[in-house]
């Protein structure tokens, strides 16, 4: 009951605190709404490019992408316009999962990727639950289920159709598959997640070298990953002659003007300390996967191991927006399941994991007293003070980071 009153407050909170404030917000200076869906951009190039061969990249799809995600087409001479000029900047390829999307106009697209994403981020959980080799009872899992579901991170993406949350769960099958031992079904899912390439790679390195480990055991994971990734880079370069030079443009100009940042670009004080210290945590975290690297699929040091890349990931990966976030839980599956080992074997620990869990639990709290006083007496008090349920946004992932890394290190290295 307490995990349906946590995920009720959150999606209230959304819906009625956050939306009102960024409604009132954009209104007051002069800031652009239209269906602020980040489906719409890869759906409008990839129609424009599967029936009117029109190419995505191009400055007349961005402008025509603009106009329907702000209402209007972005204006340099206007202060308060929006940074991020919705330009088409994924890999060509993923015209290929969305080309089903494309014969629907954009509003049925959007209710049905939207419910799409609810299925994914739900059934994730279980495919973790797999992957991690965790049985939990029925009502444990009904629990991970409602504060997934109603996490910030997840319903930020649901609401915004983000396909980060498209990515997080084929990374999820992919391991869950590992982990049953259908090597090339996980090829197959992880291929299909080089959509987002800075969500994917670390995990795509990571089971590489697992794979290399013991390459007469696991060689079809790299046939299939490299097989599924020859047809999609073949299959764009078919569709739209060039693009990956179009495409790594287009990133370019992506980082230029919304200048993203990690986590630990944010968290540092000055200069290239973020970069330091994400080539530090990089550098750490191969050293100790790389002691694991010959663990089973089916064993519990390889979900730790893949648990440990998902939390470098949010750490590291160049842009902070709190969707990517979903990542995050086999971290916290792992750390729930492993506490009392931890705990006993390093008591110094259990500050980290009280902090830890002191951030997961802020938002749903904090969300929880806004939406009270929003349905009581004091609606403009809680959007006025919106912002209280990001107060642990930068600590929970590098808390757990940090203990991610512990169950490595205590047990083979």
């Amino acid at each position: 009951m307490a995990s349906i009153v946590a995920a009720a407050g959150m999606w209230f909170y959304v819906d009625c605190v956050l939306v009102r404030f960024q409604a009132a917000d954009a209104a007051a200076h002069n800031r652009p709404r239209g269906n602020l869906s980040d489906l719409y951009p890869r759906w409008l190039g990839t129609r424009e490019l599967l029936l009117h061969h029109r190419n995505p990249y191009s400055e007349e799809i961005t402008k025509e992408i603009q106009q329907g995600y702000y209402g209007r087409v972005l204006d340099s001479s206007r202060p308060n316009d929006p940074k991020d000029q919705q330009a088409f900047a994924y890999p060509l390829y993923v015209v290929f999962p969305l080309a089903p999307l494309i014969g629907l106009p954009f509003d049925a697209a959007r209710i049905f990727f939207h419910w799409l994403l609810v299925a994914l981020t739900a059934v994730s959980v279980w495919w973790w639950l797999r992957a991690l080799r965790w049985r939990l009872m029925v009502t444990g899992i009904a629990i991970c289920l409602a504060l997934m579901l109603g996490s910030f991170p997840a319903v930020q993406g649901i609401k915004l159709q983000q396909l980060s949350l498209l990515v997080a769960a084929l990374v999820a099958a992919s391991a869950a598959f590992v982990a049953g031992g259908y090597l090339a079904w996980a090829g197959i899912l992880l291929a299909f997640a080089t959509i987002k390439p800075q969500l994917a790679w670390l995990f795509v390195a990571w089971m590489l070298l697992w794979s290399a480990s013991d390459w007469a055991g696991r060689r079809r994971f790299v046939f299939a990953f490299a097989l599924t990734m020859a047809l999609l880079l073949a299959g764009a370069e078919v569709v739209l002659p060039g693009w990956l030079w179009m495409f790594v443009h287009a990133v370019g100009e992506y980082h230029r003007y919304t200048r993203n940042q990690s986590l630990l670009d944010l968290l540092a004080p000055w200069g290239f300390a973020g970069k330091i210290l994400a080539g530090a945590a990089i550098i750490l975290s191969a050293r100790l996967l790389w002691n694991v690297r010959r663990s089973p699929a089916n064993s519990m040091q390889f979900g730790r191991a893949i648990a440990l890349v998902a939390a470098l990931t949010v750490l590291v990966v160049p842009m902070s927006a709190l969707y990517n976030q979903v990542l995050l839980l086999p971290v916290i599956l792992v750390l729930l399941r492993d506490y009392n080992m931890l705990t006993a074997a390093r008591p110094a620990t259990r500050p980290v994991f009280f902090l830890a869990a002191s951030c997961l639990l802020w938002p749903w709290m904090a969300s929880f007293v806004l939406t009270a006083a929003y349905l009581s007496l004091w609606p403009t008090w809680a959007v006025a003070h919106w912002q209280l349920v990001f107060y642990a946004t930068f600590t929970l992932p590098l808390c757990t980071f940090v203990l991610a890394l512990l169950p490595v290190r205590r047990e083979y290295c």
